[in-house]
């Protein structure tokens, strides 16, 4: 079907608006009350007398351009920090390629990579409520100088993402394993 190039792009524009609306619509938020509970809604916090647990990425002033705080550019995430920051900006803002620049490649073959790819963007489709992170099953104990025995916090062996489904207020978790290679953290299925 022909159609003029004006009448085209309003037709265009006009099925793209309630995918948009309900995109935002589907938007859950977790929480803090006053109390320190958790609290999930789709409406802002700041409504339910609440602070968000997750706060939105601000916007610095880098060598005379405005980059987002997230943004590691042509460097990697050397904290674990850093790594939770990218995978916060990459889910939130829908974004499969800075996604899969958090995931170490090696040894994956091209069948693998495209199963992979195909789960990094159902992740960064989702969104995001919250990144937990994941601890060994087993606590490491110390012994105290007074002989007492104190159990160590051992470091993260993956992180949990707690998302929706898009559209809907149905829980969906996704456990990356963290790897570090290379002076830097990576994300693995």
């Amino acid at each position: 079907m022909k159609c003029a190039p004006f009448f085209c792009l309003a037709l265009l524009l006009t099925g793209s608006v309630p995918a948009v609306a309900s995109a935002q619509a589907a938007r859950m938020n977790r929480c803090t009350d006053p109390q320190g509970g958790s609290v999930y809604t789709d409406r802002p916090c700041e409504t339910l007398g609440a602070r968000p647990r997750m706060p939105v990425p601000t916007p610095v002033q880098v060598e005379g351009t405005v980059q987002d705080r997230n943004t590691l550019g042509a460097r990697c995430p050397r904290r674990l920090s850093e790594l939770v920051n990218a995978l916060r900006t990459a889910a939130g803002s829908d974004d499969t390629n800075r996604l899969s620049s958090l995931y170490l490649w090696g040894d994956v073959s091209d069948a693998g990579a495209q199963r992979i790819l195909g789960q990094l963007e159902a992740i960064a489709r989702r969104p995001l409520v919250d990144i937990v992170p994941v601890y060994p099953q087993t606590p490491q104990s110390l012994t105290g100088g007074d002989g007492e025995r104190v159990s160590a916090r051992p470091n993260p062996v993956g992180l949990r993402l707690e998302q929706v489904l898009p559209g809907t207020a149905t829980p969906a978790r996704t456990v990356l394993a963290l790897r570090r290679r290379y002076g830097c953290f990576w994300i693995t299925l």
